[in-house]
């Protein structure tokens, strides 16, 4: 039997028994099934037929060359691996997730907020957040965000921000909307008799500019955490009061660096102890919490006052120890 015509019916006969194994050892070959746009979406188990029949009409095709070169058959297996690897190589040249085309999808994952582009800004390095950080008392009731990305950053808040001894003693509690306003309309009306009947109107319209604003965070501290470690460590007792205010305010900047980040403007009042009954009655909030600050946020309506700064090395901040 000629030499050509022998090699030829090897090679069949090879690739008709990996044809007739292959679905025994491998049934099935996950692939990366790719949209029109380049993106991976997702990764499903195809039989990959098209890809084996080429590397078996590869092998074949290769064989017969050879022979018909005078090269013997030692060179099946070089040719083999060949074809296997120009499929893997095609298979590797598939736009990748990270491509340009689906960066916009990816990048989706570090923001706070999926329906709105201004909610990246939390990905900013921590020091930028800070310092965008700025008393706005122009506020609308435009809102970057949900209700419910509201609702998840103050939880947020609670849950990180540290507390002494872990006492976890800040309470939060969140207006929006018509609530926000009731709290303000009760404000005023708190605030009538208590001050001067010819400069009501000013204090009135000040009142009504917060009034104006999209939602009202009311930070308070519960007694109860705060007493509960003064028994457990009298050692410290006198500085369990100190150490809960500390919490609290770390709550109040944190969120209120959160909420700008978001594309909020805010500012922070203190309005306590004046107004606490009426809002404990109204939202049903233990009269024994203290009220400690309202956090004002809203849609930003005019611009920031500009930012005075006090020196700070020699005055405000003293380094010791610095190699540098």
């Amino acid at each position: 039997m000629p030499v050509a015509v022998r090699s030829l019916l090897t090679g069949l006969f090879v690739g008709l028994l990996v044809a007739l194994l292959l679905p025994q050892l491998a049934p099935n070959i996950s692939l990366s099934v790719y949209t029109s746009q380049g993106s991976a979406a997702n990764h499903t188990p195809l039989p990959d037929w098209s890809s084996m029949a080429q590397v078996f009409r590869n092998v074949a095709r290769n064989v017969v060359r050879g022979a018909n070169g005078g090269r013997s058959g030692a060179n099946y297996k070089s040719t083999t691996i060949a074809a296997s690897s120009s499929t893997l190589l095609s298979r590797s040249s598939l736009p990748s997730p990270a491509s340009s085309s689906t960066s916009k999808t990816y990048s989706a994952s570090f923001a706070t907020s999926l329906s709105n582009m201004a909610s990246t800004q939390l990905t900013k390095n921590v020091l930028e957040a800070i310092k965008e950080r700025r008393t706005y008392y122009q506020l609308n009731k435009e809102a970057p965000i949900s209700d419910s990305k509201i609702k998840e950053l103050t939880e947020q808040a609670l849950l990180h921000v540290p507390s002494s001894f872990n006492s976890q003693s800040t309470r939060l509690v969140v207006l929006l909307n018509k609530d926000h306003e009731q709290f303000w309309d009760y404000v005023i009306d708190v605030l009538k008799p208590l001050t001067p009947e010819g400069s009501f109107d000013g204090t009135k319209q000040k009142i009504n500019g917060f009034k104006a604003a999209y939602g009202t965070v009311l930070f308070y501290e519960a007694p109860e955490p705060v007493e509960n470690l003064r028994k457990a460590f009298p050692l410290y007792a006198h500085h369990f009061g100190d150490w809960s205010e500390h919490t609290n305010a770390m709550h109040q900047y944190a969120l209120w660096v959160a909420l700008e980040a978001e594309g909020f403007g805010a500012n922070l009042q203190h309005y306590n102890p004046i107004i606490d009954q009426k809002a404990a009655e109204h939202w049903s909030i233990p009269l024994e919490w203290k009220l400690r600050s309202q956090l004002v946020f809203g849609g930003r309506a005019g611009e920031p006052g500009e930012k005075q700064f006090q020196k700070t090395f020699g005055e405000r901040l003293f380094v010791h120890g610095s190699k540098e």
